[in-house]
């Protein structure tokens, strides 16, 4: 699986000009499923973003994660973090895993976070999003399983 993690102010997701989810502080996760992804990637992804110190302390370090700040994750389906863009001009996205995969893993993605202790919106899979945030920092990292 891929993440590419903000640390936000504040973020919302809008599909069809309505607001379908927002929050205050804490992490906009853009997050894709590829072919042969398990769950227990998933659930190894969630539980290492739940314990990631990046989070500013008292003294201004980066010391604390997201359950230590009170924070919420706003988590975004995004299948074209699996582009291939090294041939051509054009990125193909054959490397994402097949749709129904690929929520059944966002879905355990989500769940596992939550599980986690980390309050949990999401946004609305295979739907065409308008995401907007206030990345905070900026602070942005991006993690794979493989």
């Amino acid at each position: 699986m891929r993440a590419v993690l903000q640390r936000v102010s504040r973020a919302s997701v809008t599909v069809d000009d309505e607001e379908i989810a927002s929050i205050g502080p804490g992490l906009l996760i853009l997050i894709c499923a590829v072919k042969g992804d398990e769950g227990t990637q998933a659930d190894y992804l969630a539980g290492k973003i739940a314990k990631l110190r990046i989070f500013a302390d008292s003294e201004g370090k980066t010391n604390l994660s997201i359950k230590d700040v009170g924070g919420k994750a706003l988590v975004v389906s995004q299948f074209t973090l699996a582009a291939d863009w090294r041939k051509g001009n054009r990125p193909g996205f054959s490397r994402a895993a097949a749709p129904d995969e690929g929520e059944r893993l966002y879905r355990r993605f989500c769940d596992s976070l939550a599980d986690q202790g980390v309050p949990v919106k999401t946004g609305r899979f295979g739907a065409l999003m308008r995401v907007s945030l206030a990345n905070d920092g900026p602070f942005t990292l991006s993690l794979d399983t493989e």
